[in-house]
């Protein structure tokens, strides 16, 4: 590394939100910065491999919206030109816990009601044009390269998408790969112990459709109707207006129940939701794809902190874990 932080080329595992968030952050010091993620990326506006939960339900909640206006000033005003909605998070967003709906009042906080592919393509399109960030699209992440002594990351092995390998060499790398991350493999491989778990179980299930021409009547002023999951109620929705005059519904289902992938089983389950709103909403709008599952079977924390041994060279950003390494190689 050159320097205490910073220097000549850092790498980021995952081309996601949090890979080119991070990208964005490093542009700021590093020389060069390389985005490197198996998927095409250039011009995707669908959700695609590497984003499995990609075609459900998704809203930019306050600070994230706030941390990405910062980033990238005007940011906000690009994404509703392009057709998103805007929204109060309490004030026009429909919420309903155990059932019972809560008192709407506006609060400031601003969420953008914008799909995840769409969302994503234009943090990305901001990202690719700053000079010194590239996106290596296609490429297979095979492994991590070292010191002869395994205590500094100095790059990764790679696979191109003609099937040769090659490696780059890094100052810094970044796991940003989610919960699909091989940091707690690599780990074991180079002698290190993996890093501790906490997990909840929830089995949680999504199952999304998008519609056209949902009756306006439903919606009033609001942007979301959303009756959330609850012990008493397991079943619920998430019910968005998203771009292009579409609209989105994710039906959840927790501890194993799960909505149906067939078109009249789904409808029905919308129809026994413990509210009627996304039911009338849906039942004679106009469909634009078949319902998607996608399930989610543990909430889980890998505790990097914990460990008393790291490598250094290396920062590690997946699904409810992070850990920063020092000149010391502890977490």
């Amino acid at each position: 590394m050159t320097g205490d932080l910073g220097g000549g080329r850092a790498v980021v595992l995952g081309g996601s939100m949090a890979g080119l968030l991070a990208a964005r952050v490093l542009a700021d010091t590093y020389q060069r910065v390389v985005v490197v993620d198996r998927d095409q990326l250039d011009q995707v506006t669908t959700a695609r491999r590497g984003v499995p939960q990609g075609a459900h339900v998704h809203g930019l909640l306050a600070k994230g919206q706030q941390v990405i206006e910062e980033l990238f000033p005007g940011f906000t005003e690009k994404i509703v030109a392009d057709g998103a909605p805007l929204s109060d998070l309490a004030g026009t967003v429909r919420w309903y816990f155990h059932g019972r709906r809560l008192s709407a009042a506006p609060s400031e906080l601003t969420c953008v009601a914008a799909s995840r592919p769409v969302l994503e393509s234009h943090v990305r399109a901001r990202v690719a044009a700053r000079t010194t960030v590239e996106m290596l699209e296609q490429h297979d992440i095979l492994g991590l390269t070292t010191t002869s002594g395994r205590e500094r990351v100095t790059g990764v092995r790679l696979r191109r998408p003609d099937g040769s390998e090659h490696r780059l060499t890094a100052d810094l790398v970044v796991d940003a790969t989610g919960r699909g991350s091989r940091t707690p493999v690599w780990l074991e491989e180079l002698g290190y112990r993996r890093p501790a778990e906490d997990r909840v179980k929830i089995d949680l299930t999504y199952t999304t459709r998008r519609y056209r021409r949902c009756p306006p009547e439903v919606f009033g002023r609001d942007v979301s109707i959303n009756p959330v999951s609850t012990p008493s109620h397991p079943r619920g929705a998430f019910l968005t207006r998203i771009e292009n005059d579409q609209y989105a519904v994710s039906l959840t289902g927790v501890l194993g129940d799960r909505a149906p992938t067939d078109p009249d089983g789904f409808l029905d389950w919308a129809r026994s939701l413990p509210v009627p709103d996304v039911y009338r909403a849906i039942r004679d709008a106009e469909p634009l794809d078949d319902p998607v599952a996608f399930r989610y079977p543990a909430s889980v924390r890998r505790r990097y902190e914990r460990l008393d041994r790291f490598r250094t060279g290396c920062w590690w950003s997946g699904t409810r874990c992070a850990a920063s390494t020092r000149s010391t190689g502890r977490a």
